[in-house]
């Protein structure tokens, strides 16, 4: 589903940024920026809407049914393989997926509610509560664990509140690659910050990689239609036996390679980060420009 308008100067920007090597760096040209006191009201106006239980559950129906719709959309052309290698999954845990659309969370969604009959909470970055349109409302009414990147609040705030959903059995969607780089069929590296948090909670892992495949229906004047299938990969556990450290080390290197496998055998080619055009799915770029 193509949210938002002309593409072109985000793939523009993803085509400079992987040319660079700069794979977890911001793509987007228009997500809102907070200073301090602007992040941290943003946090309290959402967890105070939050508090308000009885208020909230009416105002947040409406981002649960749109949730819903763009899974239903997606349905006819969306398929999961793998989904047995949950079965050892007795609580709660964190699942991750490569980020690629703003409303890409539709796919470890269906993934947990397919095997675990539960809507995962969804990490997010403070400034996406900013954002203006569909995806602020979706942002604000959706169950979002806000991660501001600041060491007191990770401290104090968003690891309580991590602790207590994964100590009640619930589920947690945290991007690795952290950054949205839209429609990009690769995996990108990732971060550490995910698989720590794991550790310290004693979480398991569930790593899932989205495969993007074209085809030829359009969907606007800049994409085409496309077939996704969602890959559930085997669980990754934190080692009591390590440090928090070693373990954020460990498990980030084998969510990545297990991504990275998972792309190698649904595209049927070695993974590296030369850019062409065709590494964004469904994308039509202009076939005069001489650009591959």
């Amino acid at each position: 589903m193509i949210i938002g308008g002309d593409k072109s100067a985000v793939i523009e920007n993803i085509k400079k940024l992987a040319t660079a090597g700069d794979l977890n760096h911001k793509a987007e040209l228009d997500d809102p920026s907070l200073d301090e006191d602007g992040a941290i009201q943003a946090i309290d106006k959402y967890n105070a809407d939050r508090a308000k239980k009885l208020k909230f559950f009416f105002r947040s129906r409406p981002a649960y049914l749109l949730h819903d719709i763009a899974i239903l959309m997606h349905k006819s052309r969306t398929k999961f393989v793998g989904l047995e290698k949950l079965d050892g999954i007795k609580g709660g845990a964190i699942i991750t997926s490569n980020h690629f659309n703003p409303i890409d969370s539709i796919f470890p969604r269906q993934v947990i509610q397919k095997k675990f009959h539960k809507f995962p909470w969804i990490v997010s970055q403070e400034t996406n509560l900013a954002m203006a349109g569909i995806n602020g409302y979706l942002m604000n009414n959706l169950p979002i664990l806000p991660l501001k990147n600041s060491p007191n609040y990770i401290i104090k705030h968003f690891m309580p509140e991590l602790k207590d959903k994964i100590d009640k059995g619930d589920f947690v969607l945290i991007y690795p690659e952290e950054e949205l780089w839209f429609n990009y069929r690769k995996p990108r590296p990732s971060k550490r910050g995910t698989f720590l948090f794991a550790s310290q909670v004693g979480a398991p892992v569930i790593p899932c990689f989205v495969e993007m495949q074209d085809t030829d229906k359009k969907d606007n004047d800049q994409f085409n239609l496309i077939n996704y299938t969602v890959h559930v990969l085997d669980p990754i556990y934190p080692d009591p036996e390590k440090s928090h450290k070693e373990n954020s080390k460990i498990m980030a290197e084998q969510d990545y390679k297990a991504k990275v496998a998972a792309y190698e055998a649904a595209y049927g080619k070695k993974l590296n980060y030369k850019f062409s055009y065709k590494d964004i799915a469904g994308y039509q770029h202009s076939k005069t420009s001489g650009d591959k």
